[in-house]
């Protein structure tokens, strides 16, 4: 057996068969052109079965099938051969013949099945070839099968073997149209087969039609193209390639082959009735239209019951969550409008607090498998009837049906419990703080987007007030009004400079003297008059616009420190802090905004204090990224209200902090009757072991701060020493000296 051919060599076997074959045609029957075809004929074989041996072809049964379909072809070549050479002459019919016409059944089935996809019987493919088979058929049928067989002066035998071929004919027909109007991709191997049939069914139609009237050699030459191209389908490595695409799909081009070849039938049979037809032709086309009507209407019922399907999987995908598997928003509306309609329900809404950082710290595919385990927690804890839903990002939403009044805060606070312990999310152990807001349908009730609204409010309530658990009353949305309404003021505010700086000294406790300052915002409304920072830093920092107030807050302290070192020279402060929020930290290139400003105002990094707060850091990601940024300019960094927050020792070892700011309430402790020093003594040491700076905050009477100095602190601030002025006077504060011992 020659050696199969590989990547390269199966087109020098197409270029070979093709050439053998154009020089068949080109010579007369004779001993010559048979031994071409017969060499061209075992080649092929050869190259068919070393072919499926190599690739192994995930069909190599249908390979097979079509190996022993052209095996029977090839020995009718040579029964014929041997018969013109060798036999005295042609006779019919003939051994060859009953090999031909043995061989177009195996051909047709392992074609059929080469170039068909995996399926049910009734597939597309199946029906489709059945109506083609019909349409032609009936053509084949009424001009050139029916005369042959009623021809009662040939023999029977005579007669049925030469209706056998045109009926071959309408086989291959059948079998290679759908192939031709195929629908997805093609391998090579398969543009290949596909050539290959064509060339078949071309040389089928020229045996049938013009047998006798060109040469021989031509008609049998065309067989030899398509040995060519069915032997260079094995020997390319894509055969082994299984099929891909849809094999139901009703293409424009296949939609118009079967309506033309369901048409057929009565176009038949108007051309009947002009010439006569007779009965056998008439029983034999309403046989064809019933059998047509059935393999159409089947056709037709796999396809709707396919869109009907896939219907189905497109609502299923349309109210389904990717992610978790659960309804999302708009599944959970429709199910909400129902329920409520039904009767009294409430609504659980759901935020998973930190999750951001989450996916900044530990990536994107962690805080998938977070949010899969908290929806199956969720899943699991509700009662049948009742709906989770997950309505984007880290949002949740829970509908406890049936409920009576007062239920829904007792559901919430069990999904509060559930998710105070840690989930697990591969690896890692994560422990998330839930937010939640409970709603009731209540009297008179509610629709469903009400509901919706409602348990938000209470959510964002939660949020805002650093709460987990809030249910929803009507002062909420006076309270979210407020704070819209405060939010657009802020905006004007901004554009109109009703803000200003303030500054507080920061004083060195060993001798009096101001060493810094801190800057504070302020506002004056026109109307509002003055208003709290921490009435509008909160809503500031929700709305967004605490980016651009920080920024000129930044600007316009920097700018302030420049102008006091040019007019005080060495009595000016040393440097200026600055407070920012995690809303800051968390915008994209706000290190390059700090620095710029640097630049703009001449000021050296060291002039700057970045003031930051623990929760600004904790959960990391990009916050952290921001803070070490900073820290690597040079700009220095200090830990603002440490205590009050996560007071996480462990922040003071990762993060980059050069400053420590002790919160006022624990400053306030120490004078109290009965204080308790122990934390800010227990601060001051931790510092100084780190080597950090502490600055106490919120000092007001000399013994507040004549105890700090005791303890060891070196530098506070506070109304003791100056309130925050738009124009602070750097005097020295003197204290007591400190008691011999």
């Amino acid at each position: 057996m020659p050696s199969v051919p590989g990547t390269r060599w199966w087109l020098a076997w197409l270029v070979c068969g093709l050439v053998s074959a154009v020089a068949y045609m080109m010579l007369p029957y004779g001993w010559l052109s048979v031994s071409i075809a017969t060499i061209v004929s075992v080649v092929l074989c050869a190259v068919l079965i070393g072919g499926i041996r190599r690739h192994h072809p995930a069909n190599a049964s249908a390979w097979r099938l079509f190996v022993a379909g052209m095996v029977i072809w090839i020995l009718g070549d040579v029964a014929y051969a041997y018969q013109m050479l060798l036999g005295g002459g042609p006779t019919f019919p003939a051994l060859a013949d009953g090999l031909y016409l043995g061989a177009y059944p195996t051909l047709a089935v392992g074609l059929f099945r080469l170039t068909r996809e995996r399926g049910p019987l009734r597939s597309g493919t199946v029906i489709d070839s059945a109506i083609i088979g019909v349409g032609v058929g009936i053509v084949y049928w009424t001009f050139v099968i029916e005369p042959i067989v009623a021809d009662s002066t040939v023999p029977l035998l005579t007669r049925l073997v030469t209706a056998g071929y045109p009926t071959a004919g309408v086989l291959l027909c059948a079998v290679i149209t759908p192939i031709l109007l195929r629908r997805g991709p093609r391998t090579p191997s398969l543009w290949l087969l596909t050539a290959g049939s064509l060339v078949t069914l071309a040389a089928n139609v020229g045996y049938t039609l013009l047998y006798g009237v060109v040469p021989e050699t031509i008609l049998y030459g065309t067989y030899l193209v398509a040995y060519a191209f069915w032997a260079a389908a094995a020997a390319h490595p894509s055969m082994s390639v299984p099929l891909s695409g849809d094999r139901d799909s009703l293409g424009r081009s296949r939609l118009l082959v079967l309506t033309a070849s369901t048409l057929l039938v009565p176009a038949v049979q108007l051309i009947q009735g002009e010439h006569g037809g007779g009965a056998m032709n008439r029983v034999v086309a309403a046989v064809c239209s019933m059998a047509l009507f059935i393999l159409v209407a089947t056709r037709m019922s796999g396809y709707i019951t396919r869109v009907d399907s896939q219907a189905r999987q497109l609502r299923h995908l349309v109210m389904r969550d990717d992610l978790t598997g659960l309804p999302n928003r708009r599944d959970f509306e429709r199910q909400a409008a129902a329920a409520v309609a039904a009767g009294p329900c409430h609504m659980i809404m759901i935020d998973l607090a930190g999750f951001k950082h989450v996916n900044d710290r530990l990536g994107r595919a962690v805080g998938d498998q977070a949010l899969i385990a908290v929806a199956a927690l969720l899943r699991d804890c509700v009662r049948e009837g009742d709906v989770v839903a997950r309505m984007g990002a880290d949002e949740f939403a829970v509908l406890a049906r049936d409920t009576l009044p007062g239920d829904g805060p007792a559901v919430a606070g069990r999904l509060r419990d559930l998710l105070r312990h840690p989930v697990h999310a591969g690896e890692h152990e994560l422990l998330l703080n839930a937010r939640l807001g409970v709603s009731s349908s209540g009297s008179p009730p509610v629709g469903a987007a009400e509901l919706v609204r409602r348990a938000d409010t209470a959510r964002y309530a939660a949020k805002s007030t650093g709460g987990r658990l809030v249910e929803y009353t009507p002062a909420l949305d006076e309270r979210a009004e407020a704070a819209e309404r405060l939010g657009a003021d802020l905006r004007h505010s901004l554009d109109d400079g009703d803000f200003h700086v303030v500054y507080q000294p920061i004083v060195d406790l060993r001798d009096g003297s101001t060493v810094a300052v801190e800057a504070l915002v302020r506002w004056v409304h026109p109307v509002r008059g003055f208003v709290s920072p921490a009435a509008f830093i909160p809503v500031a920092e929700d709305n967004g616009l605490i980016v651009e107030l920080g920024e000129w807050i930044m600007r316009t302290s920097l700018r302030r420190l420049a102008d006091w070192r040019h007019i005080l020279g060495p009595a000016a402060p040393l440097y200026i802090s600055v407070n920012v929020s995690a809303r800051q930290l968390s915008e994209p290139g706000f290190p390059a905004v700090v620095t710029a400003i640097l630049a703009e105002t001449g000021l050296e990094p060291a002039a700057l204090l970045i003031e930051v707060t623990e929760t600004a850091i904790f959960g990391g990601g990009t916050a952290i990224e921001a803070v070490e940024s900073l820290h690597r300019a040079g700009i220095r960094i200090a830990l603002d209200d440490f205590g009050t927050g996560h007071s996480s020792l462990g922040l003071l070892r990762t993060v980059p902090v050069d400053v420590l700011k002790v919160d006022k309430s624990f400053v306030d402790e120490i004078t109290e009757p009965g204080g308790r020093a122990v934390i800010v003594d227990a601060l001051i040491h931790v510092c100084t072991g780190l080597g950090l700076r502490a600055v106490a905050e919120g000092v007001e009477t000399e013994a507040q701060a004549v105890y700090l100095r005791d303890l060891g602190y070196h530098y506070a601030q506070g109304y003791h020493f100056a309130k925050p002025a738009a124009d602070p006077s750097f005097t020295t504060h003197t204290l007591p000296e400190p008691a011999r011992r």
